[in-house]
Order: structure tokens, then sequence, then C-alpha cells
């Protein structure tokens, strides 16, 4: 089981914070994982309507899209963060 954290907007859109999921052996990265959690349901359709945009963190570490999720704990999705 891998558990998946939602941030801002993001947790919003879902309705819920937090979840624990049995990721499908074919979601190897984290853009497979974004486009996944994308068919899942109307929630999460208008969560990740853009999921490039979308920012993640694998066990408390940001990733690039490409990453392997292999074997991770916890996997958080951001929106994407201004600032100064």
């Amino acid at each position: 089981m891998t558990k998946l954290i939602y941030f801002a907007w993001v947790r919003e859109r879902i309705g819920k914070a937090e979840e624990d999921v049995e990721l499908p052996a074919d979601v190897k990265t984290v853009r497979e994982l974004l486009l996944w959690l994308k068919s899942r349901g109307e929630e999460f359709e208008s969560a990740l309507q853009h999921p490039e945009v979308i920012r993640v963190a694998i066990n408390q570490e940001h990733v690039d899209h490409r990453e392997l999720i292999g074997g991770a704990r916890e996997i958080a999705l951001f929106p994407p963060m201004t600032g100064g």
C-alpha cells in the first residue's frame, strides 16, 4: 500500500486529504500515477485536469514526473507554488 497525500486545491477538489491505495502494476512513474488518478472519477479529473503542473514528492523528496515510484511509502501531490 502507498499513502497518497493531497495538498491545497488538489485536496479541495478531490475531497480528501489522504488515502492508502494499492497501485496497479502498470503504474511505474509519477506521470503514470497522475494519469491513473485522473481516471478515478470526476473529482480526480477536476484536480488533475493539467497533470503537468502538479508537483510531486516521494517519501518527502520532490521529484520529476519521470521518476520511478517503486517502493514509495508516501506520495504527496501539490499544486504549483508561488512565493517570494
